[in-house]
């Protein structure tokens, strides 16, 4: 592997322990050190030479500070004129500093030392104007270029990108996660633009676009386990953007329908604003201007190891600052603004961006302007591309960029605004941090010149309920505050100085707004009880503690499926016992007493954990996964079925093995965990299985004497039923869960299970579908458990048809010949459910 090397031309260091710290520091702009390693290196100076002769000195740290090398590197600085070193009249040339934290660096010495032999060579590497010949000296290779074009690596994988808004900072923070986790490298192609997978701001600056073409590339040990993860995640996520869209359409709809109570109502007022509607509200306010300082920084020379520092400092701060901001959202439910938060702090380890600061350094510029001149060309940047949804992420960011600016200036936090109690604020756009730190008791709601409904300022606004209209003009940022005026967050309006009578008006709006709001939560809450009494049973997919109180917020009546493979597949350890009881009894007390089914660890398959050093399948999907793993791990397996029975002794909590497929595991599954519970006393709970594989259907009857419920998992039901892998690029269309062969084992599953009295429950992907819920319940299935956004939808559904439609539908798709004759039943379901 090709030893990474910085190369600073033309230095005039004043002496030996100058030049010493200015290599030093190019060690750590590069990424290579710690600040502390400058004062090592200048330590192993001080005690013994590093002055090879004929020009050439080798700087590099003590042994007990090896801790403080990042990666191996190795940073030049060429002196042409000579820098003494020593006593004896000796002078360096190239003065070349090791950053190694093993012997990785002994193929270089072995170079070096058959350069000194090359007199001649090495005096014109000291007099030399190109950095490129230093690094071919060094290496034996080429430099690179200062922005180089990556190329892509040996092993690759093409995908097709299905995000709604294109890849924006949240997700792409989610990807340089899941590729940090890895020791290989991943890559990820756009066209011609290739980024590195661990920098959030490189991906953003692929311009992928909802349909992009993707190349992802990794080379390293564990590049095979990286570049599923990777995949995994985008794909993952593709899902979850999907569903966030759906139900920013679906929260539309609703804030239209809500904004019909408006009707034609135009109040008389002095002036009207129009801009985008971003977030449903009316308010009534007075107009407070939300300018926020401009931060300047001097250009001015600096010590360039103190100003090191200082960079250093303030990104370590900022990023701190994020990081607990994000994790204080969470501990609120505020999953939204957590998200915002995290990418945000990706966005501050952007190699290009720290690249650049530190050239800028180097030639002596001070961190703060060196810093805000390199920000300004990254904004620049992404500001140029051409989709505009991916442009607006340019002040995700100058926003987190700014959060360092004012570190190095002094000014760690930003300065606080001083509002009247009844704002509506006025400006030419608000930074996501502002706005996610807005003083709701005193601000009603925002009007900005410029931005769009998808930004994360529009997505912050609606997270926190303040009523926001975007797009207005410069109109906006001109007004003059102190003024009354009415902010219409349904149809993008801002009224100044209404009259007295457009007050009233406004505020007899407000009131029946209000009450027809609290009507409609009464109706999430409220159970799917179809037209003739039937009631069904309606939970979400949840993981954490903030989710599942956001799912009974929406309606929920408890947890259907709560995926624990998450603690594993999050961080590069097994969580013990005690970290995962922690998890689970913060679930249980945040639903407060409604349901939580707990599904036991599910890897394999498509679900790779690096650590935990499982061995290579040829067909993952039909080798050790799911319950088969945890038969063969009881060092996975018992601890999490003690912290599962530890933690149901706070509240009312089932336990769920996947990937049942006989009987024999399913007697096996139930002694470990009837010895798990023995082992810390706990409570007799009760215990289901996943029907995911046909033999699991088939034999439902039968294993339904062994078991107290069962819960289908539509989504790998079908993939078995089918035989076909549903990430296959050709195939994945066929994996179709409509597919009478899936209804008709999920029929099969519902008469097995009722000759026992057990319940059945569905917590695939099919059970947030409209067609798919009511198709389900007209099986029979008696519980439905699907994503927070889809609780609604499924509710109203089924509360406007007859348990016996229902059934009559499922008898129609069970006597189908395929998915799209199923599907073709959806469109009556909607005229039905229109009528």
């Amino acid at each position: 592997m090709v030893t990474p090397v910085e190369v600073r031309l033309a230095a005039a260091p004043t002496d030996r322990d100058d030049a010493v710290r200015a290599a030093g520091v190019l060690l750590v702009q590069a990424g290579f050190a710690a600040p502390a390693y400058v004062e090592s290196l200048l330590r192993r100076e001080r005690s013994a030479t590093t002055f090879l002769g004929q020009g050439l000195a080798i700087p590099h740290g003590m042994v007990e500070d090896k801790h403080l090398v990042r990666r191996t590197g190795l940073a030049v600085l060429q002196v042409p004129g000579g820098v003494p070193w020593g006593d004896d009249g000796q002078r360096a040339h190239l003065v070349v500093a090791i950053a190694a934290a093993s012997d990785e660096h002994i193929a270089l010495l072995r170079r070096l030392t058959r350069l000194m032999r090359d007199d001649a060579r090495l005096q014109a590497l000291g007099r030399t104007t190109d950095a490129a010949e230093i690094v071919r000296a060094l290496t034996g290779e080429d430099a690179a270029p200062a922005a180089p074009a990556l190329a892509d690596f040996a092993l690759a994988q093409e995908l097709t990108l299905d995000y709604p808004n294109g890849l924006h900072a949240r997700p792409a923070a989610q990807w340089a996660q899941t590729a940090a986790r890895f020791n290989a490298a991943l890559r990820v192609r756009h066209g011609h633009a290739v980024a590195d997978a661990r920098s959030v701001a490189e991906l953003l600056g692929l311009g992928a676009s909802r349909g992009a073409a993707l190349r992802l590339s990794a080379q390293g040990d564990d590049a095979q386990a990286a570049l599923a993860a990777l995949r995994e995640t985008i794909e993952r996520l593709g899902a979850e953007e999907t569903r966030q869209a759906e139900r920013a359409a679906l929260r539309q709809a609703q804030a239209q329908g809500l904004g019909r109570e408006l009707g034609d109502w135009r109040p008389e007022a002095g002036r009207t604003i129009t801009g985008i509607a971003a977030s449903p509200g009316l308010v009534i306010g007075t107009i407070a201007a939300a300018t926020p300082p401009r931060l300047e920084a001097a250009d001015r020379p600096g010590d360039i190891a103190a100003e090191a520092v200082a960079l250093d400092h303030a990104l370590c701060a900022a990023q701190d600052r994020l990081e607990a901001l994000a994790a204080q959202a969470r501990e609120r439910g505020a999953t939204e603004q957590a998200g915002v938060f995290s990418a945000h702090a990706g966005l501050l380890g952007d190699a290009e961006l720290l690249r650049e600061t530190s050239r800028r350094v180097v030639q002596g510029h001070a961190a703060a302007w060196s810093w805000q001149q390199a920000l300004a060309a990254r904004v620049a940047a992404q500001q140029a591309q051409p989709d505009p949804l991916l442009a607006a992420r340019a002040a995700d960011l100058q926003d987190a960029g700014e959060r360092v600016l004012r570190h190095l200036l002094g000014q760690p936090e930003a300065a606080q605004l001083a509002l009247p109690a009844d704002s509506i604020l006025v400006a030419d756009d608000l930074a996501p941090s502002v706005t996610a730190q807005l003083d709701t008791t005193r601000v009603k709601g925002f009007c900005t010149a410029r931005g769009g409904p998808t930004a994360h300022t529009a997505i912050l606004a609606r997270a926190l309920g303040l009523p926001a209209v975007v797009a207005a003009g410069p109109a906006a940022e001109a007004l003059v505050p102190g003024t009354r005026a009415i902010l219409d967050g349904y149809r993008g309006r801002l009224y100044l100085a209404p009259t007295d009578a457009a007050l009233e008006q406004a505020r007899a709006l407000i009131a029946r707004l209000a009450e027809r709001q609290a009507a409609e939560a009464a109706s999430r809450r409220a159970p799917a009880v179809t037209t003739d009494g039937h009631r069904i049973e309606i939970a979400a997919n949840a993981n954490r503690a903030d989710q599942a109180r956001a799912a009974l917020e929406a309606g929920a009546e408890g947890v259907g499926l709560m995926r624990t493979e998450f603690l594993f597949l999050e961080r590069d350890h097994v969580p013990d016992e005690q970290a995962q009881y922690a998890v689970y009894r913060a679930m249980v007390e945040a639903l407060g007493g409604q349901p939580l089914v707990v599904r036991t660890l599910d890897i394999g398959g498509d679900k790779h954990v690096p650590y935990l050093g499982l061995p290579h399948e040829e067909n993952p999907f039909l080798g050790v996964r799911g319950a088969r793993l945890c038969l063969l791990r009881d060092d996975l397996f018992m601890p999490q079925l003690r912290a599962l029975y530890r933690a149901a002794r706070h509240g009312p909590l089932s336990i769920m093995f996947p990937m049942a497929s006989t009987m024999e595991e399913v007697h096996a599954l139930r002694a470990r965990a009837e010895a798990a519970r023995q082992a810390v006393d706990g409570p007799v709970l009760p215990l289901g299985i996943m029907i995911e594989v046909p033999s699991a259907a088939a034999m439902a009857d039968r294993l339904a004497a062994q078991v107290d419920f069962f819960s289908i998992g539509t989504n790998d039901l079908t993939q078995y039923t089918l035989a076909v892998d549903r990430q296959h690029p050709d195939l994945a269309t066929m994996a179709d869960s409509l597919h009478p062969a899936v209804l008709r084992l999920v029929a099969q599953t519902v008469a097995g299970a009722r000759r026992h009295g057990r319940w059945v429950g569905v917590c695939g992907g099919l059970a947030g579908e409209p067609l798919g819920a009511a198709l389900l319940a007209g099986l029979g299935v008696d519980e439905l458990s699907m994503s927070t956004g889809d609780l609604g939808t499924i509710k109203a559904l089924l509360r406007r048809h007859s348990l016996s439609e229902l059934q009559a539908l499922a008898r129609r798709a069970l006597d189908c010949d395929d998915a799209d004759a199923v599907r073709a039943l959806g469109a009556e379901l909607r005229t039905e459910a229109a009528a």
